[in-house]
């Protein structure tokens, strides 16, 4: 599931946004400051970040500077009432990849994330397949052979991460950065429950074996490199 951060101060519009995103199956933040979204961005990792440029303590644009200024690759969309060339080219130059000016229907949001979601990792597959093991991400089913079984949310989320990732250990602390919300009342031991629950599924395909724990560091999927 991708994971969206919005930084709006008008809270009406951001509680509308976050109920739709989250029918559509996204990770979804909010913060209504610059600051507090910087602090953000340096702690955990979003899939995109949808700014509005005029906030309460410093610009939208400053932000998107400041987070690019570190290194920081997400694709960046404005919301913003300003529809001048001049303004646009501005937010463009500070580092946004879209613009959208407001008011807007949300469709149009929805189908500019799925666009700037596609660019860095292509089009992403419906389906995902390691080791044998299929994952279907809109039916949230696991697959092997002719044996499947349907994972909570969460549970899918996890799988889909370490699935994307292979190859890489991720302690309990990096999955919960990645797959669960900051301001969550989640902690590292939601994130060793909820892969407990996984690895009980994955037992009854089988494949129990398919995330594999590295004692004192975290878990991964070991996948063989092609040659």
């Amino acid at each position: 599931m991708s994971k969206i951060l919005l930084v709006e101060d008008d809270t009406e519009m951001a509680g509308w946004l976050e109920d739709w995103f989250k029918q559509e199956n996204f990770v979804f933040e909010s913060t209504d400051n610059g600051e507090d979204a910087l602090q953000l961005l340096e702690q955990f990792e979003f899939d995109v970040i949808i700014l509005d440029w005029g906030l309460p303590d410093i610009t939208g644009i400053e932000v998107c500077r400041r987070y690019r200024s570190k290194g920081g690759d997400a694709p960046v969309l404005f919301l913003t009432g300003k529809g001048d060339i001049d303004d646009k080219e501005k937010g463009l130059d500070s580092g946004a990849d879209d613009y959208l000016t407001k008011p807007f229907d949300v469709r149009e949001l929805a189908a500019r994330v799925r666009s700037l979601l596609r660019r860095p990792k292509q089009i992403l597959p419906v389906e995902l397949t390691v080791n044998g093991v299929a994952l279907d991400l809109k039916t949230r089913v696991v697959r092997e052979g002719s044996n499947h079984l349907r994972l909570m949310p969460k549970e899918c989320a996890l799988l889909e991460f370490l699935m994307r990732h292979p190859n890489t250990i991720y302690s309990s602390k990096a999955l919960l950065d990645s797959v669960w919300r900051s301001d969550s009342d989640s902690s590292e031991d939601t994130v060793r429950t909820c892969m407990r629950t996984l690895r009980l599924k994955l037992q009854k395909l089988g494949r129990d074996d398919l995330i594999k724990t590295i004692l004192g560091s975290g878990y991964i999927i070991e996948v063989a490199e092609k040659k």
